[in-house]
């Protein structure tokens, strides 16, 4: 079986820098107990401090497939919670591909931790990975600040990061749902966020995250257009083509798109003209998402 050692390069700062005895990880307890650290999966439950909200189930689906056919090769790491009962501290993805290929069984190293350090543990092994999204990163941050009491200065210096861009991801936290989830899914990048956290107005900033989807902004175009919605230079940027923040809805219609948003957790663009034709677009990035876009509608008393 592979041994599970943490590299601290790939890690910021390293476990150590949070964890005293985080140069352990990796490594067996030695149990009183005989215990061949072969867990029952239904003894296993989820981390509820995983940062992580999201799994994509192609990249899972394939995960399993390599599980059923050659076995776990790289443990999870639990606790336990009580006797017999364990919490995953690190590897839900591992855990949750395990139970696709329909394992009974999971290999397990099994930590003592407090709810301080499993909130630590989740955070340094997933903040780093390039597909966790940034508004995960920003939760992930906020919790530790809150519920392990450190200063963003602290938290900068534990993750190997600038405080400053400690304070951009949590800035996202301040945007609205709509803009938050057109940055789940993809829809904006970070840089378009950062340009769009400039500007003050609630309504301004999502007119210009409209824009940004529907005329496919650049960053560099979207800060120029925040820039001038800052400066009051008319909004305008001169380019090739004059760029203006459009007036795209009402304010009323511009709430119902954000309730609808915010009801679907999906992309929601409500175009509508002058004369009162208009359309609703409902976005999506996978079949699995638009199940359960379809799942909800089904559940309407229409």
């Amino acid at each position: 079986m592979q041994n599970n050692t943490v590299k601290k390069s790939a890690l910021g700062k390293g476990l150590g820098a949070l964890i005293s005895d985080a140069d352990q990880i990796g490594k067996p307890i030695q149990r009183q107990q005989s215990n061949t650290n072969e867990i029952e999966i239904t003894k296993i439950e989820v981390n509820p401090y995983q940062p992580r909200t999201r799994f994509d189930d192609e990249a899972l689906s394939e995960l399993a497939a390599s599980i059923k056919e050659l076995g776990l090769i790289q443990p999870i790491t639990i606790r336990e919670v009580q006797p017999d009962r364990y919490q995953i501290i690190s590897g839900e993805r591992r855990f949750r591909a395990s139970k696709l290929a329909g394992l009974t069984h999971i290999p397990a190293y099994i930590r003592k931790v407090n709810d301080d350090d499993m909130l630590t543990m989740a955070l340094v092994e997933n903040v780093q990975r390039e597909d966790l999204d940034a508004i995960e990163i920003a939760i992930s941050y906020q919790r530790l600040i809150e519920e392990c009491n450190i200063t963003q200065d602290k938290l900068g210096d534990k993750v190997g990061k600038k405080r400053s861009t400690v304070t951009n991801y949590l800035r996202l936290l301040k945007l609205p749902p709509e803009i938050q989830f057109g940055i789940i899914n993809k829809d904006i990048t970070m840089g378009h966020a950062r340009a769009l956290i400039n500007i003050e107005d609630t309504e301004t900033r999502v007119k210009l995250y409209t824009q940004i989807i529907e005329d496919d902004l650049s960053v560099r175009k979207t800060e120029e257009i925040a820039k001038s919605i800052k400066e009051g230079t008319d909004n305008v940027v001169d380019t090739n083509k004059e760029i203006k923040v459009k007036q795209l809805l009402p304010e009323e219609y511009l709430h119902l798109q954000n309730k609808i948003s915010e009801r679907l957790k999906s992309t929601i663009k409500l175009k509508r003209s002058n004369d009162g034709k208009g359309e609703i677009v409902i976005s999506f990035k996978s079949d699995d998402e638009l199940e359960r876009i379809m799942g909800i509608f089904d559940r309407i008393d229409i």
